[in-house]
């Protein structure tokens, strides 16, 4: 990877840098006696599989510490301290939607990617806002108002998503940097 302080990268936490939706199904089953895994969401989210349990899925997402003990991806903190000594790397995490995250997630960025700025942590509703070349999401409506080029982090809910660019794993974002 060259090295080009100009080239900006954001990257979406959720589902990128964090399992969201191991926690969330861990609870949800926990709570409502069910035994669903990743599998079950796949082209969906739980909000849309239980549109009546909406108010307790959201219950659970907007406990403070939700996300403050979420396990990190694989290869994501060596890959992201790879491309923070190249580019410059942001975290963009569309914490409005969930306004009670921003101490846990500011903690748990804190936490496992020490390395980076804080001062380059976004904390943002729609990403049109960020000004990067690259945003890494695993949710497609995120580049619709984005100048930069989307990379589609798979997800079970963005399986059948067609129109971005796919990165199924952090070793396939190490690599597409890598040829630049």
């Amino acid at each position: 990877m060259p090295n080009n302080p100009k080239l900006r990268i954001a990257i979406d936490m959720d589902e990128v840098l964090t399992k969201f939706n191991k926690k969330l199904l861990e609870q949800f089953n926990d709570r409502h006696n069910q035994f669903l895994t990743e599998q079950d969401l796949s082209g969906t989210k739980l909000r849309y599989l239980f549109t009546d349990l909406q108010p307790e899925i959201e219950q659970i997402i907007f406990e403070p510490s939700f996300f403050r003990d979420l396990e990190v991806m694989e290869h994501s903190q060596a890959v992201v301290r790879e491309l923070n000594e190249r580019y410059d790397v942001y975290i963009a995490t569309a914490a409005m939607f969930v306004p009670t995250s921003f101490h846990a997630k500011y903690e748990w960025l804190i936490e496992h990617f020490p390395f980076l700025d804080p001062m380059k942590f976004v904390f943002c509703g729609e990403k049109g806002i960020v000004n990067a070349d690259y945003l890494i999401d695993d949710n497609a409506p995120m580049f619709r108002e984005f100048r930069g080029q989307g990379l589609l982090f798979t997800s079970p809910h963005n399986i059948d998503e067609t129109h971005y660019p796919r990165m199924n794993n952090w070793l396939e974002i190490r690599d597409f940097f890598a040829k630049m």
